[in-house]
């Protein structure tokens, strides 16, 4: 994943004659520094072009672009999530790209249809469960985690989460708003506890205080690295109807660039 998202970015840069052409790139991302710091000096070891960096939280990130306005010095905007670089393209701080080397390594479903914004990786956000007090059959799908038989086994995540909520957004699309606000009020129910991340709700599965929860798929591997003992696993809902939710993090060129 690491060399792909390398690959991903150079090609995202290379693609946009005018940032190409520069020495020295600006990049705002909401990417945590240890994450996107080897990407970036990889990329000025293979281009010759620096980048200076500022990370931050997508919102503050995005405001901050159209507060500076032209006096920008961003050139690229990464942000966590599909549903953030959503909101920066309707902000109007991402230029559109006509690339056909882009387009042609890139799947549609992985870019904005306007060409605003193209993902560099995914991540499926599904359900795990605790390997000896639950019989995974039960779970079958998002929706039957309502169902009054988890009341009091189900961890879930912070709703402030953006990854929450692009799940959510994800059971609009799927259900329509009134049986996903249905689906979503059973989850909060059946709620035992809300942790304030993925680690500590795999951390509570593991300690007894819920059998079940939603997690991005990552945090798992990292628990299993810890401890390859680790009694949690995954499980991949709605497989006979619209899948496991799978989210993006991807890359814009700021308008002002």
């Amino acid at each position: 994943m690491h060399k792909a998202t390398i690959s991903a970015f150079v090609l995202f840069i290379m693609s946009y004659s005018a940032v190409a052409a520069k020495q020295e790139l600006v990049v705002y991302t909401s990417r945590k520094e240890h994450l996107v710091k080897p990407i970036f000096e990889q990329f000025t070891k293979e281009t010759g072009i620096n980048i200076n960096y500022r990370t931050g939280k997508d919102g503050i990130l995005i405001q901050t672009i159209k507060a500076e306005k032209e006096n920008t010095p961003a050139d690229v905007l990464i942000t966590v999530d599909a549903g953030n670089l959503w909101y920066a393209k309707s902000q109007g701080v991402l230029e559109k790209i006509n690339s056909p080397e882009l387009n042609k390594n890139i799947p549609s479903h992985l870019r904005d249809k306007d060409n605003s914004w193209f993902a560099f990786s995914i991540r499926a956000r599904t359900i795990v469960y605790h390997q000896d007090r639950v019989n995974p059959s039960e779970i079958v799908s998002y929706e039957n985690l309502a169902s009054p038989k988890w009341k009091g086994r189900l961890c879930l995540r912070t709703s402030k989460k953006v990854y929450n909520q692009s799940l959510v957004s994800m059971l609009i699309h799927e259900l329509g708003e009134q049986k996903a606000k249905e689906v979503v009020a059973g989850w909060t129910k059946n709620a035992v506890t809300i942790t304030k991340d993925d680690t500590k709700l795999l951390q509570a599965i593991e300690a007894g205080q819920c059998d079940v929860g939603i997690v991005n798929t990552y945090y798992l591997g990292r628990q299993q690295k810890k401890n390859p003992q680790f009694p949690v696993k995954l499980y991949w809902p709605n497989q006979t109807s619209y899948g496991v939710h799978i989210n993006v993090s991807g890359a814009g060129i700021v308008k002002f660039s």
